[in-house]
């Protein structure tokens, strides 16, 4: 790990006493547990923001997708059903004029 920055916190007896029960029971010392803490918020911090980032695009995609279905419209048909029935249909034809 790189340079470390001091830095003093003041925290309540009961924070206190948990931290220095913790590091002992995990033989590290109070820095190191509170390194590791910090570590795992900004962690958390930054996959909810990835997460908000996620959910705004996709509310930015349905305004889009209900501008472009008012626009355009919307298809409602099952695009691939119908083109495998009109292939098969071509097929019938081309194999029907072939045995004939």
């Amino acid at each position: 790990m790189g340079q470390k920055h001091r830095t003093q916190i003041l925290l309540e007896p009961e924070q206190h006493n948990a931290l220095v029960e913790i590091a002992h029971q995990e033989e590290r010392s109070i820095s190191d547990l509170v390194r590791r803490i910090v570590n795992q918020y900004l962690e958390e911090r930054a996959r909810d923001s990835e997460r908000q980032r996620a959910v705004q695009s996709l509310q930015r995609l349905t305004v889009l997708r209900k501008r472009i279905a008012q626009r355009s419209g919307v298809y409602l048909g099952d695009v691939i059903a119908e083109t495998r029935s009109e292939r098969d249909k071509q097929m019938e034809q081309v194999w029907g004029g072939a045995e004939r």
